[in-house]
């Protein structure tokens, strides 16, 4: 019973291969059409934000009393990494970090666990916490932000038309959420004298007291009649200024009401502590998110339409703009693609045609919609979109996936010459080559194994690569063994027939013409010196090997977007005054330069995530952000290069860090050392020498630290024995103090879905400079007014103003960027060798970290590595299933490394950096080289079957399988050209142009003299026996 033959079959049952074709066709384009769209693929930011509030407490209290409980029980967590945490007065954020291999599955059940574990403890936080308050959701991206602007409005009016912009875009289909961004908390202010509360005899408590009772919310009961229950209810919770200043105060036996002895005002929050501006103009800002799975591309013109219909209703003064648009990103950035990737298949296509001739290239050309097709539908049933990642896989496997075919096609139309009949020729390629070709195929996927397994954000961020080449490859040994000989049987030209006739039933003419016997002589002599090629093979690699220690290290690249990021960061300390004057002075910079199309401002607070890579900036009063809209890439490279000579000129009171948008997961700044320890001046001293030895390399710019500056504090030392016979105590001092300085919440007013809180301050003229605290006046319980020195001595000071710790340990990171041309992972570990010697010997307990690129990088790679020996095993079990010989299968391995040299030389030449992708890029060129090799070794074996010696067995399948090895190469090795411009891609693009090309010339001289050599053959024109092919 012969063996079942697909080939033969596809062309026994021609209609219904024919139907197949047609319906692959069409569900391939309705699957493209329905395919998400995205800038990037997605994955999982597996971190959580924990904040907790304790109004009036230290950095330190809030470290230690806050912080620290929380700490020790997140240490608990399943998968976690480590513990983030930052402390500044009154205020605690605590990032939780998962470990990076962490399922992305799991992540959801470990906030909950987060939210259990802190919750089980909060009775145990000091009284007067507000919170812990959690944020999982610190990941989400938001696809489009707005900005309404009205300079002439007041707040309220336009945080009202912001809100019927929010509900008009929280109607859009594929919309998530809608954020309102900058709004300014609203205030109700009771100003009162010092001198009109000693009149009165009353405390800043008595009122307080008096707010509180009269805005209490408090169930009235419910009467029971025989039908029905009705509840009552007791009006009076205060609803605005009105309602504010009728309450009553009691003072002397006497009953005022507020409005009459304290000054009643409605305003807004005072200093900010948000801000968000539109090219200099105050501004509101609309953050929107996408449902999961949704269009990205078809959303956005569905938010344009929305936000024009919005924009006709406003009223007249206000405008509403769009300041990011992810939607339009993706469009060019598909565009781009889908252009390199027209390119590709114009060049594939035109290989074909010139190495085939116009028919056979055409039937090679078909292939190519044919595998997409295919390709297409499997996306979409695995749920993989159009994003930089599986677009960039897209047109990796495009010179690939047509190795199949033309090795089809090429033994189809090399038996037709050799006399077989077409029908015949047809089902050769099955039963020679079809099994070999599957293996290799699988092969070749294989070597995409470790990034596709990666379990690590950059390998769920790039693994979309080994999925789309892994379908592709695939599929297309399916179309070249069902369809190609269906499309040969049709479409062949029938001058083959006569070339067989010309050849006559000699069936090894075709390979006697003078290119073939060149090529035959190369080779014997490659057999002839074997020794000698061999170990130039072998030096060749000690070469590449030396090579990448030369090339530099690089994590991911930066993203092309025109967008610009100028961070202004204050002294630890410093005011929002201070922060939003800074900002002002960039505006001004910018605003009248013709490369910038608009700009947004952030104070006190970070943008929202408008880009998977871009981390939010947590609040601080500090800190401000201009995001700058650049008109295009090279507009951006002329406005960064002019705010780079501003940062370096400028003696502003803040620094000046302007950066590019990343692409991977987000870094921040490329080079980061972290100190860490116990005690925290031991930290200090050693993060400011470790500062110095960075700031004297040049390759580094803008070194300095992420915290460490102490701040001013004013501490009023309470003699308590004195406060207790005035009938004051700690509480009462701060009180008045807080009230004299800064305003004491005292209740909140409802108003709609808000919360206005009701602020009670001094009288301006009992507000002082911080020179004369001592002559604040507080008042006694029994009314009298006293100056706050009779109580407590004021002595002035400095403290940490944050601190920062890591896994419990106080941390001070040391960080810089690098200048252009300059990768941060090679600046991190040089300097890791040098700081023995250039430093002082660290303090005991105090130990210094890599972390940033470098530390993402060599995690990232260690991943990646992690699965490199399951896809050495599986490329062996392959191969040894397919040749079931243990020397073959180290004749098909050795080749394994050979597309290093080639790779090396080639990043070498372009002088591009040796990263995550261009590593991905190598490792996978093993699987490309030894599929060929895999069908080249077949070859010899079978030549071997049908009684040839082993070194006429090695010539002559070597001289038979150059041409669609030399062919299969140079199609992916074009192929690959249009990614060359990519930054992104680049880098693998080059390697793999480099590693193909050596890896091809090698496998026909290599690999003939290594077989040589293994299979101990002599001079090839010797007599040799099949004995000797013996493994």
């Amino acid at each position: 019973m012969s063996r079942f033959n697909l080939s033969a079959w596809a062309v026994r049952h021609q209609a219904l291969v024919l139907f197949f074709i047609v319906v692959l066709a069409v569900t391939g384009a309705w699957s493209y059409t329905k395919l998400g769209r995205n800038e990037d693929p997605s994955f999982t930011v597996k971190v959580m934000v924990v904040t907790a509030v304790w109004p009036g407490a230290t950095a330190d209290e809030m470290n230690r009393q806050v912080a620290d409980p929380i700490e020790r029980r997140l240490q608990t967590l399943p998968w976690l990494d480590y513990v983030k945490t930052y402390t500044r007065p009154g205020f605690v954020a605590l990032q939780v970090v998962l470990r990076d291999d962490t399922p992305p599955a799991d992540v959801g059940e470990l906030w909950y666990q987060v939210r259990k574990k802190v919750g089980d403890i909060k009775s145990d936080l000091p009284a007067g916490v507000i919170g812990p308050s959690f944020n999982d959701e610190y990941s989400d991206v938001y696809i489009a932000v707005f900005t309404l602007t009205a300079p002439e409005a007041k707040e309220a009016d336009l945080v009202a038309a912001a809100e019927r912009v929010r509900m008009g875009l929280l109607r859009v289909p594929d919309v998530e959420k809608v954020e309102l961004i900058g709004e300014q908390a609203r205030r109700i202010f009771v100003d009162i004298s010092n001198a009109k509360l000693a009149q009165l005899g009353l405390t800043p408590q008595t009122i307080v007291d008096a707010l509180s009772r009269q805005n209490a919310v408090v169930p009235a009961g419910f009467y029971d009649t025989r039908s029905e229950r009705v509840t009552l209810r007791v009006t009076g919770a205060l609803e605005g200024v009105e309602a504010v200043k009728a309450v009553p105060v009691a003072a002397n036996g006497r009953a005022f009401r507020l409005g009459d002895i304290a000054e009643v005002s409605a305003g807004l929050e005072d200093p900010p502590s948000f801000r968000v501006r539109k090219t200099g103009e105050r501004a509101l800002g609309l953050a929107v998110a996408m449902k999961k799975g949704a269009n990205v591309i078809a959303l956005g013109e569905h938010l344009a339409v929305a936000a024009e219909a919005l924009r006709r209703e406003l009223p007249v003064g206000f405008e509403l703009s769009q300041v990011t648009n992810q939607a339009e990103v993706v469009e060019e950035a598909i565009s781009e693609f889908l252009f390199k990737f027209a390119v590709a298949v114009s060049i594939v296509l035109v290989v074909s045609f010139l190495s085939l001739g116009l028919r056979t290239g055409v039937i090679v050309a078909l292939a190519v919609p044919l595998t997409l097709a295919g390709t297409f539908t499997a996306m979409l049933a695995l749920g993989i979109d159009l994003q930089r990642v599986s677009l960039g896989a897209l047109i990796l496997s495009l010179g690939l996936l047509v190795d199949d075919a033309i090795i089809a096609i090429e033994m189809m139309v090399v038996k037709i010459e050799q006399g077989w009949e077409r029908a015949k020729a047809a089902t050769f390629a099955w039963e020679s080559t079809a099994f070999p070709m599957l293996f290799g195929t699988l092969v070749t996927a294989a070597g995409f194994l470790p990034v596709g397994l990666a379990a690590s954000s950059t390998g769920e961020y790039a693994g979309g690569i080994f999925k789309v080449i892994a379908i592709a490859l695939i599929i297309s040994w399916f179309v070249a063994v069902i369809f190609t000989p269906f499309l040969g049987l049709h479409l062949l030209p029938k001058s083959l027939e006569a070339k067989a006739k010309r050849f006559g039933h000699d069936e090894h003419a075709i390979y006697r013409t003078p290119a073939y016997e060149r090529l035959r002589r190369i080779i014997r002599l490659a057999m002839r010196r074997k020794r000698m090629v061999v170990a130039a093979t072998l030096l060749l690699l000690v070469g590449a090997g030396i090579g990448l220690k030369l090339l530099p290290q690089q994590f991911f690249p930066s993203s092309t977007r025109p967008e610009l990021l100028a961070e202004l960061r204050g002294p630890e300390g410093a005011s929002f005054a201070l922060a939003d004057a800074e900002a002002k002075k960039i505006e001004a910079l910018i605003a009248d330069d013709p490369d910038v199309a608009w700009y947004t401002t952030f104070i006190g607070a970070g943008a929202p995530r408008f880009f998977l890579a871009f981390n939010p900036t947590l609040p601080n009063p500090n800190y401000a952000l201009v995001l700058i809209q650049t008109r295009d890439e090279a507009a951006r490279e002329r406005v960064h290069a002019k705010l780079l000579q501003q940062a370096g000129q400028a003696e502003g009171a803040a620094t000046l860090r302007v950066s590019r948008l990343e692409l991977g997961p987000p870094v921040g700044y490329p080079v980061q050392l972290r100190v860490s320890g116990t005690e925290l001046a031991d930290i200090r001293r050693t993060a400011e020498d470790l500062r110095n030895v960075m700031r004297a390399d040049r390759r580094t710019r803008d070194v300095d630290l992420e915290w460490g500056e102490r701040a001013k504090t004013i501490e009023l030392k309470v003699d308590q024995d004195r406060a207790r016979l005035l009938g004051l105590d700690t509480s009462d001092v701060a009180l008045a103090l807080q009230m004299l300085l800064s305003g004491y919440e005292a209740t909140q007013v409802r108003d709609g879905t808000r919360q206005v809180s009701v602020m009670l301050r001094a009288a301006p003229e009992d507000r002082m400079a911080l020179d004369r605290i001592g002559d604040l006046v507080v008042a006694t319980r029994d009314g009298r007014a006293i100056p706050v020195s009779q109580v407590a001595r004021v002595a002035y000071g400095a403290e940490d103003p944050i601190i920062w710790k890591r896994n419990r340990e106080m941390v001070l990171t040391v960080r810089a960027d690098v200048a252009p041309g300059v990768q941060g992972p090679d600046v991190t570990a040089d300097l890791l060798k040098r700081l023995p010697a250039e430093m002082k010997p660290l303090p005991p307990g105090v130990r210094i970290e890599a972390g940033g690129a470098y530390e993402e990088s060599v995690r990232a790679n260690g991943a990646l590595f992690a699965v490199f020996p399951l896809m050495v095993v599986t490329m062996l079990v392959l191969i040894m299933i397919q040749v079931q010989s243990f020397s073959r299968t180290v004749l098909v391995f050795v080749t394994f490394p050979l597309g290093l040299i080639g790779a090396v030389a080639a990043l070498l030449i372009a002088r591009e950096p040796f990263g995550f992708v261009a590593i991905l890029g190598v490792i996978a060129l093993g699987g490309m080289i030894m599929r060929n090799t895999l069908i080249l070794v077949d070859q010899i074996d079978q030549d071997l079957a049908n009684g040839s010696s082993i070194s006429e067995a090695i010539l002559e399948a070597t001289v038979r399988r150059a041409r669609p090895v030399v062919l299969t190469a140079l199609a992916a090795v074009l192929a690959f050209i249009p990614l060359t411009t990519n930054v992104f891609w680049g880098p693998m693009a080059y390697a793999m142009i480099g590693g193909l090309t050596m890896a091809t010339v090698l496998t026909l001289v290599f690999l003939p003299a290594f077989a040589a050599l293994w299979f101990r053959v002599g001079d090839p024109g010797a007599a040799e026996t099949k004995a000797e092919a013996a493994a």
